[in-house]
């Protein structure tokens, strides 16, 4: 435990973003998305072991080595730092990778993210969906929105997650936070008794099956005001995913459902920045407006991304004019923003056009 502490010590100290451990190699670090191999020995197969065993206790441990996955958390002291932790098995040895976890919640304002996402905490009911890729930053995106409505209004929180990330802490809100593999076995079992546990908002760390989605659904129905995440990259795509999530002969009833709940769904990107140190999130963002409602239902999700398009004025905006204006800005690479467009030639077209402005 004590080599593992000094890795992580050191990963704090040079504020990285993830550790990677693996067998056969030293420990990677990662820094502004880039991998640096650290001075530390080698990780054994027993090393690796023995790190998981240290950090879960047996009990856990046994469960790994059957599951062959684990997700959970823990922390340092001095300096003070949690981590999200996978625990897995590649070429039959353990791997395990740590995610650096901030030990306070960063303000919507501090993440750089749009304005329009402050309106999603005044929502009185409804589904929020965040989405993007792992490592996105769509846990710090919900945890800063619960906190937003933690300054503002006195409600109750309930949230699932897998692992907890962030520690809320009670300002105006009364919060918990359960702890799947914890406080409950698995998120269907938690949110299948949420409900009588009088929440005002819902965070489900994550829509992964056909019970979770369906619970999380109905919650957004009956006037709670829901916040989740999918592995998606914009909003079009985030829609088919719940519905694709169901059988076939229940899709009608499932868009019908989506349609009613559905308030937003804000999907992002994480940029390393050129201008600073550090990163910046790029971001889509989907209003569901009469229009988008009768295109859910109606299976046209095809024609989302031309109302986000022609509906800015409401606060909607495509991922591809995000990225055009953060590089426009200098923040990011206009290289990469071309590179990791939807659009190539859009792209440089917008840039053309931010650079004469």
């Amino acid at each position: 435990m004590a080599e593992i502490r000094n890795i992580l010590v050191e990963a704090v100290q040079r504020q990285a973003s993830d550790v990677h451990i693996n067998v056969g190699l030293k420990p990677i670090i990662r820094i502004n998305t880039e991998l640096i191999e650290t001075e530390f020995p080698v990780i054994t197969e027993e090393d690796a072991r023995e790190i998981v065993l240290s950090l879960v206790g047996q009990e856990k441990f046994d469960r790994f080595e059957k599951r062959r996955d684990l997700d959970f958390s823990t922390s340092i002291s001095d300096p003070d730092q949690r981590f999200r932790v996978n625990a897995h098995y590649q070429r039959d040895t353990i791997a395990i990778s740590f995610r650096l976890i901030s030990d306070r919640v960063p303000t919507l304002e501090e993440l750089n993210l749009p304005e329009k996402i402050k309106d999603f905490a005044d929502l009185p009911r409804g589904l929020v969906l965040v989405t993007g890729h792992t490592g996105a930053g769509k846990s710090t995106t919900l945890a800063s929105t619960i906190g937003l409505i933690n300054k503002k209004f006195k409600k109750r929180v309930i949230t699932i997650e897998d692992p907890i990330e962030y520690w809320l802490t009670n300002d105006q809100c009364m919060i918990e936070q359960r702890e799947v593999g914890s406080d409950c076995p698995d998120f269907a079992t938690g949110l299948r008794h949420i409900l009588r546990q009088d929440p005002d908002v819902i965070m489900v760390g994550e829509m992964r099956d056909l019970e979770t989605t369906s619970f999380t659904l109905t919650a957004a129905e009956t006037g709670h005001l829901v916040f989740s995440t999918l592995h998606t990259i914009n909003a079009s795509q985030s829609i088919e995913r719940v519905i694709d999530i169901y059988p076939a002969n229940q899709q009608t009833q499932a868009r019908t459902m989506l349609a009613n709940a559905l308030q937003a769904v804000v999907s992002q990107t994480l940029f390393r920045r050129i201008d600073q140190p550090g990163m910046v999130p790029s971001t889509e963002i989907l209003l569901c407006t009469s229009a988008v409602r009768n295109c859910i239902r109606e299976n046209r999700i095809y024609e989302i991304p031309n109302i986000i398009e022609t509906s800015r004025r409401f606060g909607m905006h495509l991922m591809d004019n995000s990225i055009a204006e953060l590089a426009a800005k200098g923040y990011i690479d206009k290289e990469e923003a071309i590179l990791r467009s939807n659009n190539r030639g859009k792209m440089e077209k917008l840039l053309r056009i931010a650079e004469g402005s």
